[in-house]
């Protein structure tokens, strides 16, 4: 069965490179308008724009911090304007994610995950909500990790503000369900992408190891399970957590 996406506008955060961007290719291949997000990269974000474009998809590029309230709110006046409402949120930008031991960190690490992985949802979800309620029709998605699964030493900051993540979604999914919005999350497992290049062999075959299904998942994979809850097929389906995995963590 193929998942049409026609008529819909999505924002994708963070998708000028790795995860974000396949699920920015995924969602426009199956015919929506994608706003792709990028803060920094701005060569990125032209490339992936340029793929797009290659592939007859409508795009556009969209410049901001999404941890700071007026570039949310520009972000979203310049989609509304060029592309029309967003109905398709995807929550996926992220920053840099410092290991540490716990004594190691100060606060303002924690701070940082925080602002990406519970201010930006909130700023962003409250950005969308009255055309998605004025519609009744929205689909929300965070992109959150089987962290919350599972004890990962020296990693805390990350995995505290992943669970608030986690919190947020089951919390919204119950109150816009009666609007027909709804709240889920996509959570991978480690799948390599661009910033995990400076990773040794050795942590990468240590993990691989724990994998039943013996291989890596891709960026593909992570896609594939955003574009079936942005779907018109998953509208009775709110407040999940799909941990994308190879059967790492069991639900």
């Amino acid at each position: 069965m193929s998942l049409s996406l026609n008529g819909h506008i999505a924002l994708v955060t963070g998708s000028s490179a790795g995860l974000g961007k396949a699920i920015a290719l995924r969602l426009a291949d199956s015919g929506a308008k994608v706003a792709i997000n990028y803060h920094n990269r701005v060569s990125q974000a032209e490339n992936t724009l340029a793929e797009l474009q290659d592939l007859g998809c409508t795009a556009i590029l969209v410049r901001g911090d999404v941890t700071q309230e007026e570039d949310v709110a520009q972000m979203y006046d310049e989609i509304s304007s060029q592309l029309g409402a967003v109905d398709i949120l995807v929550l996926n930008a992220t920053g840099k994610q410092a290991e540490l031991p716990f004594e190691e960190y100060t606060w303002q690490d924690f701070q940082t995950m925080l602002d990406f992985f519970v201010k930006s949802p909130y700023l962003l979800t409250r950005a969308c909500l009255p055309s998605m309620k004025e519609k009744r029709w929205g689909r929300i998605i965070n992109i959150s990790s089987d962290v919350c699964f599972r004890g990962v030493n020296n990693f805390s900051a990350y995995v505290t503000a992943k669970s608030g993540q986690l919190g947020f979604t089951r919390s919204m999914a119950t109150e816009l369900a009666p609007f027909g919005i709804t709240v889920n999350a996509v959570a991978p497992g480690w799948i390599p992408v661009e910033r995990h290049e400076n990773a040794s062999q050795e942590i990468k075959d240590s993990y691989l190891t724990s994998i039943p299904m013996q291989h890596w998942g891709t960026p593909h994979d992570i896609a594939e399970a955003v574009l079936y809850f942005a779907s018109l097929e998953s509208g009775f389906t709110t407040g999940q957590y799909l941990c994308v995995n190879g059967g790492f963590t069991l639900m």
